[in-house]
């Protein structure tokens, strides 16, 4: 290979398509760099909140530590239908006006719930739940209304309840009681935003 200097007098050829990089011109290549894949999530939640099911936020500590206060979720709306365990989002109109809240499904109709202040447990069909997601004891809130228990679920409703038992207005109180299935928006599927809390629900 011919490794000879080319002559002093010999100008260099240049790519006529280079152009030196500017300061701003590196800054706004990293802005871009950053912003696109950015973009390019928030393009596949729009697209998906559109066909398959819608985004809402968190309002209040009722789900913590599951879920905390602003988090965005997206739901699962389409085809569903609820089932024990699962994080939905529900509007009965007797309570706020029907604004959207967050809660755990607990028992869906025809189930026999039972909750035991002095144990701090839940039952269903006699089965005590495992309730990992719990942060403290539950403890009795609501104690005018231990007398009601053990309920049976009407069919086509679900009793639900916060996994913050401590500071939730749920099925245990009359202005909530057990949610006609029609006022369920959704199951929560992923946390969408803050980026730093982003993924999935677990059941």
């Amino acid at each position: 290979m011919d490794r000879t200097a080319p002559d002093r007098g010999q100008e260099l050829e240049l790519d006529p398509m280079y152009t030196p990089d500017t300061p701003a011109q590196s800054v706004a290549y990293q802005l871009f760099s950053w912003l696109q894949p950015v973009l390019f999530a928030l393009a596949v939640l729009v697209v998906v909140s559109t066909f398959l099911g819608r985004l809402i936020g968190v309002d209040g500590l009722s789900m913590y530590p599951t879920l905390h206060d602003r988090d965005m979720l997206l739901l699962q709306s389409i085809g569903y239908t609820p089932r024990n365990d699962d994080v939905v989002v529900l509007a009965p109109s007797t309570f706020r006006n029907g604004t959207p809240i967050v809660k755990r499904v607990i028992a869906t109709g025809g189930q026999t719930v039972d909750v035991d202040y002095d144990t701090g447990t839940v039952t269903v069909d006699g089965e005590e739940l495992a309730e990992p997601y719990l942060g403290e004891p539950m403890r009795a809130v609501y104690d005018q209304f231990i007398d009601q228990y053990p309920v049976t679920v009407p069919e086509g409703c679900v009793f639900v309840m916060g996994d913050n038992r401590n500071a939730s207005s749920d099925s245990r109180v009359p202005d909530i009681g057990m949610v006609d299935q029609r006022c369920v928006l959704g199951r929560a599927i992923w946390i969408v935003l803050p980026f730093g809390r982003f993924g999935g629900i677990a059941r």
